[in-house]
């Protein structure tokens, strides 16, 4: 919703009953909040302002200071606070903890919560309806990071196998809203520019804590031999429940950090961190040179050559940086990846041309005799994890592709009679194959195999009916026989077609023969293409989480709007990838390829 900079409109004051209608609006929306909250937000004497967007949104502050709440439709039906709101008051709302801080990266790039990437409590999942507010925490760490609705109730959640889009996001730290404001800040030392991880602050009291019980436990045994014997008994017992009551609070809080050790990993992983944003330029160029030398050794192959540049980065450099590490281009001295590559084909170790097209270095083939090549010693350790990552990601996909489409058919007023007869369900489906069983069994059941030529059926009123009523023009004679391998084409031929797709746990079942999916292509204003996605519905495929994966595969804007005339969604994507966006649709969700018509308008 913020993820675009949009300039207002129109900013002005409050009226006297305008603010207390906010607050009544934000009372009744909010039940968490406080009194002690509201006014903290909204003081009663304070001069509230309002800022009014192209889109009907409305964003509500008090002057000189942050925007606390916002409205997406302008009615006061849909009112969210703002990240800047929850860092002053964190119980407004209540939250779903991510599993890790590492997934925050996604919430922070625009991209919605989805339940796989939810942390779910020890005591179940919490009760929610659709459509309610809910932040976003990340573990050991108080201060939100985003805020939503939800898109389902907590028992639609459960039946769907706490799978899908658990929270649609409309506001997030680092989107337009947050870097519009003067003075922006972050609440701890957990938010980093594209991540956020558990407050160091929290961590160093978590150690302080134990360190403490420690203390308290040496002291308590130090002075064991001084007790009196009298009550030595009782002093004990106090002891080791006290011990115990500290013992849970670490205990507790080291849960809630999901599974952080607050131990010598604890400075580590700080240490790392710190190194990561501490790296010089020519670190980063080093690292990068290294990272590149692994993955030419390890996983890129030149059976897989030609390769987008793309392709090499995301699923080959990458993967090869130490763990726990950033690596940014953006940092280097080259600052893109085009010129890093071109800088390598410079030295002879690559062979790159630029695609004036999808304007995109290529690699062609790798110089595998270079000196830099055959002196770079690759770490035999990675080559597990990267194909344990590899196998990961082909068991992610191969999920995605468990896509099934059965041709079905249900009896209708022209067979009904022979499925009756041999007590066959007269309203329910039947694929090809038991539908012409149902037929064979008439047939036998009647005997009307001819006697001196088994390959030929002799028609009955009530088979010929069924196969010709109707499909016989005037004044022509009906068959009387048939031949056997025309009799179950012919009687399926008669009957109401359907189709079932299922995926997963997902099944529908529809009148009428599959419909493909549509990718077409064509010239907008500029002389730029833009490419038309639609009848994904078919597949059993959402409109909006599928432009959310195509904005990052290629890495271009996407939109979701609604078909002219017509049910049912298009996505339209920015570019000519109509070839690759087929190729997508049929290895990540296994869309048979007789199932994707394409049409490209831009070629003369």
């Amino acid at each position: 919703m913020f993820k675009k900079t949009v300039e207002a409109k129109a900013l002005q004051r409050l009226s006297g009953a305008d603010k207390k209608k906010l607050r009544r609006n934000v009372k009744d929306k909010f039940r968490l909040a406080s009194d002690a909250d509201i006014d903290s937000l909204l003081p009663p004497k304070a001069e509230i302002s309002v800022a009014k967007f192209p889109n009907r949104i409305l964003v509500y502050g008090v002057e000189g200071g942050f925007p606390v709440f916002f409205d997406t439709d302008g009615r006061g039906s849909e009112i969210y606070p703002t990240v800047y709101a929850l860092w002053s008051a964190p119980d407004l709302l209540p939250a779903f903890t991510l599993k890790g801080g590492e997934v925050s990266r996604f919430v922070i790039n625009g991209a919605d919560l989805m339940f796989p990437g939810i942390s779910i409590p020890l005591d179940g999942l919490p009760s929610f309806a659709a459509g309610e507010p809910w932040a976003v925490k990340v573990p050991g760490n108080p201060a939100p990071i985003a805020v939503g609705a939800t898109t389902m109730s907590s028992s639609e959640a459960l039946k769907a196998g706490l799978r899908g889009k658990a929270l649609r996001i409309t506001h997030y730290y680092h989107d337009s809203l947050w870097e519009s404001v003067e003075g922006r800040f972050v609440p701890n030392a957990g938010f980093f520019e594209d991540v956020v991880m558990a407050d160091p602050s929290l961590l160093d009291s978590l150690v302080s804590q134990s360190g403490e019980t420690d203390a308290s436990n040496d002291q308590t045994s130090d002075n064991e031999g001084e007790v009196d014997p009298a009550t030595s008994s009782d002093h004990g017992l106090t002891s080791a429940v006290n011990l115990d009551d500290k013992s849970d609070v670490v205990e507790q809080a080291a849960t809630e950090l999901d599974g952080l050790r607050i131990t010598e990993n604890t400075s580590s992983n700080e240490s790392r961190v710190e190194e990561t944003q501490s790296m010089s330029i020519e670190d980063v160029d080093a690292l990068l040179d290294s990272c590149l030398l692994q993955a030419l050794h390890i996983t890129v192959k030149d059976k897989d050559l030609p390769m987008p540049g793309s392709t090499l980065w995301s699923n080959h450099v990458l993967p090869c940086r130490p763990s726990g590490v950033t690596l940014d281009i953006k940092k280097s001295s080259f600052k893109k990846l085009s010129k890093w590559l071109q800088s390598k084909a410079s030295v002879g170790l690559l062979s790159v041309k630029e695609d004036k097209h999808k304007k995109e270095v290529v690699l062609f083939s790798v110089n595998r005799t270079h000196v830099d090549y055959t002196s770079f010693k690759p770490d035999k350790s990675q080559p597990a994890k990267i194909e344990q990552s590899n196998d990961q990601t082909a068991g992610e996909s191969s999920s995605q592709k468990a896509l099934e489409i059965e041709e079905i058919y249900k009896p209708n007023t022209h067979v009904i009679s022979i499925f009756a007869a041999v007590g066959a369900d007269t309203g329910g489906y039947f694929s090809a194959i038991e539908a012409n069983n149902v037929v064979c069994a008439y047939v036998e059941k009647e005997n009307l195999v001819k006697p001196n030529d088994k390959a030929k059926v002799i028609l009955d009123a009530t088979l010929c009916d069924a196969l010709f009523k109707g499909a016989i023009k005037k004044g022509s004679s009906y068959p009387t026989e048939i031949h056997k391998k025309d009799l179950g084409p012919t009687f399926i031929s008669r009957m109401q077609a359907h189709h079932m797709v299922t995926r997963g746990g997902d099944s529908v079942i529809r009148k009428g023969a599959v419909r493909s999916i549509q990718i077409m292509t064509e010239r907008r204003q500029g002389n730029k293409k833009m490419t038309k996605l639609s009848g994904f519905e078919t597949f059993l495929l959402d409109a909006d989480s599928l432009a959310s994966e195509l904005q990052k595969k290629f890495a271009c804007s996407t939109s979701v709007a609604e078909l002219p005339g017509k049910k049912g969604h298009e996505v339209l994507v920015q570019g000519g990838v109509i070839e690759h966006l087929a190729k997508h649709l049929i290895d990540q969700y296994g869309v048979p390829k007789r199932y994707i018509e394409v049409l490209d308008k831009t070629r003369k």
